[in-house]
């Protein structure tokens, strides 16, 4: 829902639902022999996650395996770019590093190495000012949340901790208030007269919040009302997303019959 909502054509974007790929768990079988369990300890992305989730020594193997995991979604497509914030990138790293190996290891071009797309706004910090949104983090704004709901998370964000008086100077560098801003108002002149002021004192952060409450508003409400045009048709829904996967089924079902090949495992 989130995808049409935005935008996204299931006739040019082919959406799917990954459980319905059994493809995947397979290849994800293979490149683990082609990964060292010291390789995937040492990921950047898998060692921040760990932190945030609070696992200490109980991590599960299924979590430290998960960037091979994304190695096979990326890979049984094909994928020559894939759209990613900047924390991703060690993802796509380990994406060709199973790519190289396997395409090494058995002496066939099957695989393709992918590049990273980083946009400008590259990920968004959540709303409590930790490293990113996450929903296990519960500091996200979600496209379907009501005007309400968008209005009170944007009224409990965090700010400068040391902008405590309206006429204090505050600090602009990673606060996510005006990082939103930068991401979605469309009048730079605005944000960059609003973060002079902040920068020289005499403005406070419900004034700031108020014009970042108001810039959300006007863009996602016509997206909030999308999504619920779609989701009054569950049935429409779930057949465009059943087309995408027979599609990729087809597309799967020939990179495996290739991996299988040049594993001399197509008996």
């Amino acid at each position: 829902l989130d995808y049409l909502a935005v935008g996204i054509d299931p006739e040019q974007t082919t959406i799917f639902i990954q459980s319905l790929i059994p493809q995947l768990p397979e290849l994800t079988i293979y490149y683990l022999n082609l990964v060292t369990w010291n390789r995937l300890k040492h990921n950047p992305t898998v060692k921040q996650e760990i932190l945030q989730k609070g696992y200490g020594e109980s991590v599960p193997a299924g979590f430290m395996v998960y960037p091979v995991s994304q190695a096979a979604d990326i890979t049984v497509v094909k994928a020559d770019i894939v759209p990613v914030g900047e924390d991703q990138l060690p993802m796509i790293e380990q994406t060709n590093e199973v790519v190289r190996h396997f395409n090494r290891i058995y002496q066939k071009q099957v695989l393709v190495e992918v590049q990273a797309l980083i946009p400008k706004i590259s990920r968004l910090p959540g709303t409590d000012g930790k490293a990113k949104m996450s929903k296990s983090l519960g500091n996200c704004i979600y496209l379907g949340d009501s005007a309400d709901a968008i209005a009170k998370k944007v009224k409990g964000m965090y700010t400068d901790p040391g902008h405590l008086k309206v006429e204090d100077p505050g600090k602009v560098e990673g606060n996510p208030v005006f990082t939103y801003l930068d991401a979605f108002d469309p009048d730079t002149a605005k944000v960059e007269e609003l973060k002079a002021h902040y920068q020289r004192g005499g403005l406070g952060d419900s004034v700031v919040k108020k014009h970042l409450n108001e810039v959300l508003q006007a863009i996602l409400g016509p997206i909030r009302e999308r999504r619920e045009s779609y989701a009054k048709d569950p049935g429409s829904v779930m057949q465009m997303l059943k087309k995408g996967t027979e599609k990729t089924l087809h597309i799967a079902e020939q990179t495996l019959r290739e991996v299988r090949q040049a594993m001399c495992l197509d008996y």
